[in-house]
Parts: structure tokens; C-alpha cells; sequence
């Protein structure tokens, strides 16, 4: 066990040392960012669905897939059922268009680190993760008053989790994360202003800081039984409440010159804004209650074919520091489409046939409506799993081609595509060993 989680912390080092930025999306510019966690990449890799539960990969929307048997799980020779442990990170590349132009960005993220361990019929895991994510770089010019305003942000807001599962009975399990949210957001406006074409020598910025943090909780049932001898139903509830994050503010104003060559900025002077005079010094962020409902049908390991649902209430976001009179949040959704197959589980002739093959499609109305345009997502994925040593360990690939947004409006429409990797290892800690 050591040694394997010797290669996930390398792992983790190199993902978090390739790049820190989590998104370059321009509509990250608004409310606390885009949402980063969309599941695990097993879960992304079959068009989002977050439902299916087994006993050798971790699953981190749904609580109840904590504990249990989860039926028909992969025998272990008799002995206890794994300890799950699982880490992730994406790269990300987006073509950026709009109707008088075009740009490329990247971007490269840490997803996840999990550990999720079965006692009996109860379960219980825990891990971190990013939750939202902040990175852009925006630039408006307005020709008639000589003035251009370059816009940039980072942060994101990070999830801690610790929860519990409980089998009620078999192929039925129910299960609670409660969830620390924390981070900060930081942005600011650069008002640039010309004369002849020629930049002033002085230029003003305007710089913000949101240190965010709070509780919530998420709500999970999962609930499996064989139709028939061969013919395996699941499916998978999960309920989020609204909650509210405490949001510390800061916000100041800066004389700046810049460096021509290099855009490098110099601070000749910065006042600080009196947020507590006008009652934006500390502000409540309501995060909006989400639910999420799925089910299908397949063969025990062996191939499996679902459907998702999830609907948020994105119209009851709300901060006061962040208001925009072109922005509103409307209710968001998300459908999946999705399965996998395995040739042959237990083969150990043939390599290609233990290898499990995913795909699926998603469809998302993110509740962003800007201009009066609602943005919406499409991605259609594929994945690979690759079984790696012993215990059904298995290093997950997955690749995701989708679009966000629009032209209309002057909007920006982003072509990504996504490439994952996860490392989901399984040992078994809590066995009676025979020889000291």
C-alpha cells in the first residue's frame, strides 16, 4: 500500500506543478467562477453520469456509494472489501470566438484526491478538491472615448468532505457528506485612457478580494437489484440544500504606470474603500440547492447503460459584490447519457478485453443568462479504464470535445476539449492476517 500511494502523491505533485491555473474561461468572469467538479473522470468519461456505484472506484457525488457490498461486486477471494483511494487532474484546451474574433487558452487543474473505506455496513470517506474556478483575461475598448478596460480574475473556491454511508439493506444504502467550502477571488479593472492613441502616463485600477467559507451538506441514496439472473438495475438519488458562504471582502483603488514593452504594472499609490460604510465589507453568497436523480440498466461486470438528471437553483444565487446589471441566474440543468463496456473481466490472456470502455453525452444549461442569452454546454466523452497491478487497481483516461456559450449578443463561444487522468487504487487494510 505504501508504495502505490508513493505513485499518487507523485502523481499529485506533477499535475499541481504542470499548471496552476484551474479555468481560462472568460465566463469565469462572473459570480464565483465556473463549476469545476463534475465527478470523477470514470463518472466524466461517461458523459457526467454520478449514480453507478461499485466496490473498486471511489464515487464522490453520492454518499451512500460509501458503504455496503454494492452487490455483485468483484469478488476479493473472500477476504474484506478494498480500502478505495483515488486521485485526479485534467488538462484543458479552448478555442475562443466571437463575432470579431478568435483566441486559443489552456489551462491545467488538480481535480481531486479521495479515500473512501467500508467498515461492515457502514462506509466512510473523505478528501479535497476544487469546487469553482476563476482565470481570465478580458479586454473591452471603446474607440469613441479613448478608453480601454482590461478585466482580470483568479481563485476559485476549494471543498473539503467528510462523509458516512449506511447499508440498510442489501443493494440499498443511504449516506450525508458534510462539506467545508473555502477560497478567495481576487479581480480587478484596469482603465486605460489614450490621447492621440498615445496611453497617459497615469492609469487607475480598481483591485478586489473575496475571501469565501462556509458548511453544506449533500444527501445521497443508492439503490441496486438483479431483474433477473443476468440483468442488473441501479439507480442513485442525491439532494444538495441551499446554503450560505460568508464572503470577507476588500476592495481598493491604484494609481498605476505600465511598462510598454512588457504591460508590467507599478503601484505609484493605492487607497483602500471603506466596505463596512456601505455594508459590503462581509456578505452572505447563497449557494443555490441542487438534486440529482439517474438510473439503468446493464450486465454485472460487464456492461452497463444509464440516464441523469440534475436540476439547480441557480436563480437563487446571489452577492451583492458581485451584481451586474447585463448578468442574471436563472435555474440550471444537466441530462447525461452514458455507459461502459468490459469485454472480459477476468481474462488473463487477453489485456484489451479487461479494459473497461466508457462514453457518454451531456447536455447543461449552466443558469449564466448574459444579455438575455442563456449559456449552455454540450460535451461528448470517451474513456478508457486500465487495470494496473493488483486488487483492481486502474488508471482512468478520458477525453471530452464539447462547447460553451454563444455568438449571439457579442457573447463568447468556447470549443474545448478536455483530456483526464485518474489514478484509482484499491488495498485491502483491515484483514485478519495468517503469519505475524
Amino acid at each position: 500500500m505504501i508504495k502505490k500511494l508513493v505513485v499518487v502523491f507523485i502523481a499529485l505533485i506533477a499535475i499541481q506543478s504542470y499548471g496552476q491555473e484551474g479555468t481560462a474561461s472568460p465566463y469565469s468572469f462572473y459570480g464565483i467562477g465556473n463549476l469545476k467538479f463534475k465527478g470523477t473522470v470514470e463518472n466524466r468519461s461517461m458523459g457526467g453520469l454520478s449514480f453507478y456505484t461499485d466496490s473498486i472506484h471511489v464515487n464522490l457525488r453520492n454518499p451512500a456509494s460509501y458503504s455496503g457490498d454494492n452487490v455483485n461486486v468483484i469478488p476479493f477471494n473472500g477476504e474484506s472489501r478494498p480500502v478505495k483511494f483515488s486521485v485526479g487532474g485534467s488538462y484543458s484546451s479552448t478555442d475562443l470566438k466571437n463575432d470579431s474574433g478568435s483566441d486559443k487558452a489552456s489551462s491545467t487543474t488538480f481535480n481531486y484526491l479521495a479515500l473512501s473505506v467500508p467498515v461492515g455496513r457502514f462506509g466512510f470517506g473523505f478528501g479535497l478538491l476544487p469546487y469553482t474556478s476563476v482565470g481570465y483575461k478580458l479586454e473591452s475598448l471603446n474607440e469613441d472615448d479613448d478608453i480601454e478596460n482590461r478585466f482580470k480574475g483568479e481563485g476559485g473556491l476549494n471543498k473539503a468532505f467528510l462523509g458516512i454511508g449506511y447499508q440498510i439493506a442489501k443493494g440499498l444504502t443511504i449516506g450525508i457528506d458534510f462539506q467545508y467550502n473555502f477560497g478567495n477571488i481576487q479581480n480587478s479593472t484596469v482603465e486605460y485612457q489614450y490621447d492621440g492613441g498615445v496611453p497617459i502616463q497615469y492609469q487607475s485600477r480598481e483591485n478586489n478580494r473575496s475571501d469565501l467559507s462556509g458548511l453544506n451538506m449533500n444527501l445521497g441514496i443508492a439503490y441496486k437489484t438483479m431483474l433477473n439472473e443476468k440483468l442488473e438495475f441501479v439507480s442513485g438519488f442525491t439532494f444538495m440544500p441551499e446554503s450560505s458562504l460568508s464572503s470577507k471582502n476588500q476592495r481598493s483603488f491604484s494609481t498605476i504606470t505600465t511598462n510598454g514593452t512588457t504591460g508590467q504594472e507599478f503601484e505609484v499609490n493605492t487607497i483602500n474603500t471603506d466596505l463596512e460604510a456601505i455594508g459590503l465589507q462581509e456578505t452572505d453568497l447563497i449557494l443555490p440547492s441542487k438534486f440529482s436523480i439517474g438510473a439503468g440498466i446493464g450486465k454485472p461486470r460487464s456492461w452497463f447503460v444509464g440516464a441523469e438528471y440534475e436540476s439547480q437553483k441557480t436563480s437563487d444565487f446571489f452577492n451583492e459584490l458581485y451584481s451586474s446589471n447585463v448578468t442574471t441566474y436563472e435555474d440550471g440543468s444537466r441530462v447525461s447519457l452514458g455507459g461502459f463496456f468490459i469485454p472480459q473481466y477476468n481474462s488473463f490472456s487477453n489485456y484489451l478485453k479487461r479494459v473497461v470502455y466508457r462514453a457518454g453525452m451531456r447536455f447543461e444549461k449552466t443558469g449564466l443568462n448574459i444579455n438575455n442569452e442563456s449559456i449552455k454546454e454540450f460535451g461528448i466523452s470517451f474513456g478508457v479504464g486500465l487495470p494496473v497491478g493488483s486488487y483492481f487497481s486502474n488508471a482512468n483516461l478520458g477525453l471530452e470535445i464539447g462547447k460553451r456559450g454563444t455568438t449571439n449578443n457579442n457573447l463568447i463561444q468556447e470549443n474545448f476539449i478536455n483530456f483526464q487522468l485518474s489514478l484509482s487504487l484499491n488495498d485491502r487494510w483491515f484483514q485478519k492476517r495468517k503469519y505475524d
